[in-house]
């Protein structure tokens, strides 16, 4: 079915090569001097808009602008996979989906940047094609011309992911096979981890029992964290959702913060976000242990930080 199917391992190796100094330092945030990717510091980006009426696709570019520019990340021919979180059949307003605003400049950034072709995958929790109508994905594939994957059986593969907890689960194969893979989550509550960011948006990426994963799910999401290696972590924090998660309960859970934050480092990306509901990310179990696993860290000084506001 895929134009360019690769091991993980290949994958992995792909990102592994990835540098993108010069690119980073036009932007003032990277040094010049070409490093190799374990001696390069980690980077965190947040984006904020000033007005509740600014562009989001505006938003969303110069996020990427300050980490350096599309062009870091994705290479020209690269297959693209995306990884929103659109489980539930909600509207936009009630936070509990991905912005199709931010989704449709994500796709239209990499189609700049020369990607042969780009993905958007999601294991639902609704029915499908409910979910890509109600949540404004199924429009967006068609505007941008982005392949909106159906999340059939027939492309979940057991893989051994060697967690703590999980060794053999059925994994979606779109999001293991790309060239490039941009996890892009709403940030919101989660009645049972308290939210769901960046690394609990890989339940969506597998397939099986996922409702048995909820017993002892600080320790599953970092299972699935460990072996899911995003190229970026891009988290849509334009309105977030403070209680009644992960599904929602009414408007009034919503609060519109205009924000974007962008990072290579995916419990950097948690840990910020978590400040949004004023929440310090070493309480959130689960951005915890994965910082003691080593998947990343919630010190921000060790990070190339820049804050945007357009």
């Amino acid at each position: 079915m895929f134009d360019h199917q690769i091991t993980r391992r290949e994958s992995l190796h792909t990102l592994l090569k990835i540098t993108g100094t010069a690119a980073a330092a036009a932007a003032g945030l990277w040094p010049s001097t070409a490093l190799s990717a374990s001696q390069q510091r980690r980077f965190l980006i947040e984006a904020v808009a000033k007005s509740e009426t600014a562009s989001v696709s505006n938003l969303t570019r110069k996020t990427f602008e300050a980490a350096g520019g599309i062009g870091r990340f994705i290479s020209k021919g690269d297959v693209v996979v995306i990884k929103p979180n659109i489980s539930w059949a909600r509207p936009l307003n009630m936070a509990a989906t991905t912005n199709p605003e931010v989704l449709q400049a994500v796709i239209e950034l990499c189609q700049e940047a020369g990607a042969k072709k780009v993905r958007i995958a999601d294991n639902t929790i609704d029915t499908a094609t409910f979910c890509f109508s109600v949540t404004g994905a199924a429009e967006v594939a068609e505007i941008s011309g982005a392949e909106l994957v159906n999340p059939d059986s027939s492309l979940m593969r057991e893989m051994k992911l060697q967690g703590d907890r999980l060794d053999v689960w059925p994994v979606y194969l779109p999001i293991v096979e790309a060239d490039k893979l941009i996890n892009l989550p709403v940030a919101k509550d989660h009645i049972l981890s308290s939210l769901t960011l960046g690394m609990k948006n890989w339940f969506g990426a597998i397939g099986g029992r996922r409702g048995s994963l909820h017993s002892e799910i600080h320790t599953n999401i970092v299972d699935l964290a460990q072996f899911f290696k995003p190229t970026i972590t891009l988290i849509d924090a334009t309105r977030i959702m403070t209680r009644n998660g992960p599904s929602g309960g009414s408007i009034s859970d919503v609060v519109i913060k205009n924000t974007l934050i962008l990072s290579d480092d995916p419990v950097a990306a948690d840990g910020k976000a978590a400040l949004l509901f004023d929440k310090e990310p070493q309480n959130i179990g689960y951005i915890k242990l994965a910082m003691k696993r080593g998947l990343g860290t919630y010190d921000f000084s060790k990070l190339l930080q820049k804050k945007v506001s357009v």
